[in-house]
């Protein structure tokens, strides 16, 4: 599986930062993945929805820890790329 686009629409948000939507094989788009402000740093979240009883479930996710590596890496890459190109445009949503 090859990941065809990624495309980050950037927050001025407290925690959230940007909303990224992820097509694979040109034929197959992930979208409201979000970037938020961890206590580490920036982390990746798959789009999930809510639950009765007030959890959050993911509705989409990696399977396994060397997908979602990559995931995370070629994500990070195009979210800071992002950052840069509109640091000198000065357009954040």
């Amino acid at each position: 599986m090859e990941i065809s686009e990624i495309r980050v629409s950037l927050r001025d948000e407290d925690k959230l930062k940007a909303f990224v939507t992820v097509t694979f094989d040109k034929c197959f788009a992930v979208r409201n993945m979000k970037i938020v402000d961890g206590p580490n740093g920036p982390m990746l979240c798959m789009p999930s929805r809510k639950l009765a009883d007030g959890s959050f479930k993911d509705v989409a996710h990696p399977i396994n820890a060397d997908f979602r590596t990559y995931l995370e890496k070629q994500i990070f890459v195009a979210y800071h790329q992002e950052v840069k190109r509109t640091a000198s445009s000065g357009t954040i949503e």
